[in-house]
């Protein structure tokens, strides 16, 4: 019996040292506007790391929505919005260091994407906390002709994204200007409910909008990749 018992112990050590890690981490994102869960990318490994550290630390918890604007995007992360008093500007906290830009042709600014905040330095590097996710809205095909003559100075939309833009929506003129990281993967009617709420001339929510933010498990990971099946985009 006792060998038997080893037999199956060893067994079940050797499987769990073999088995998979999931390819993607996701966290949770709760508001009392409802919850969603959101996809890191693989290839913003920087930005990726620094938000499942600053997740790990607790550091997103009591953080507020401190800007949000409908068909645009809802911004948060600013440490100095826990407990702030009504009515006081907020934007301007971080937490002593930025990230360096991570372009990638791939990743756009579709309805959904966690991208980082930043100030207009000439690198673009990111804030080291404060992100925003897009809400967005449809462009047509002329709308995006004329982005592409004028805010992004030539640049053009690939046929694809162009797809995404005319259909689902996004914020095209913020590519290769801020860094996408993650989208959210399920959840985006939190996003709409956040953006519509009441706010004041600095676009700061008149009822603060709190946020808990928490990594899911390597189980619960691998069971999301298994189900979305996410490719690099």
């Amino acid at each position: 019996m006792m060998k038997r018992a080893f037999t199956l112990l060893l067994l079940i050590v050797v499987t769990a040292a073999w088995a998979k890690p999931p390819k993607n981490q996701y966290v949770r994102l709760k508001t009392s506007y409802g919850q969603c869960i959101i996809r890191l990318y693989n290839q913003t490994p920087k930005h990726r790391d620094n938000f499942i550290k600053l997740t790990k630390q607790g550091f997103y918890n009591g953080t507020l929505f401190h800007r949000v604007i409908q068909n645009f995007m809802i911004q948060g992360g600013d440490p100095d919005s826990k407990s702030a008093k009504p009515g006081i500007e907020l934007g301007n906290g971080d937490v002593g260091y930025t990230v360096p830009a991570e372009f990638n042709d791939s990743l756009f600014h579709k309805r959904g994407v966690l991208a980082a905040a930043r100030d207009d330095n000439p690198a673009k590097a990111s804030s080291g906390c404060q992100f925003y996710i897009v809400e967005g809205r449809r462009f047509t095909d002329g709308k995006l002709d004329t982005l592409e003559q004028t805010r992004l100075k030539g640049r053009k939309i690939p046929a694809w994204q162009r797809e995404w833009y005319k259909t689902v929506g996004g914020v095209p003129h913020l590519d290769q200007n801020y860094t996408a990281y993650g989208e959210v993967v399920t959840g985006l009617d939190m996003v709409d409910l956040v953006a519509a709420v009441k706010k004041d001339e600095r676009d700061r929510p008149l009822q603060d909008v709190p946020m808990t933010v928490e990594l899911l498990s390597k189980k619960e990971c691998a069971q999301l990749d298994k189900i979305l099946k996410p490719d690099n985009r």
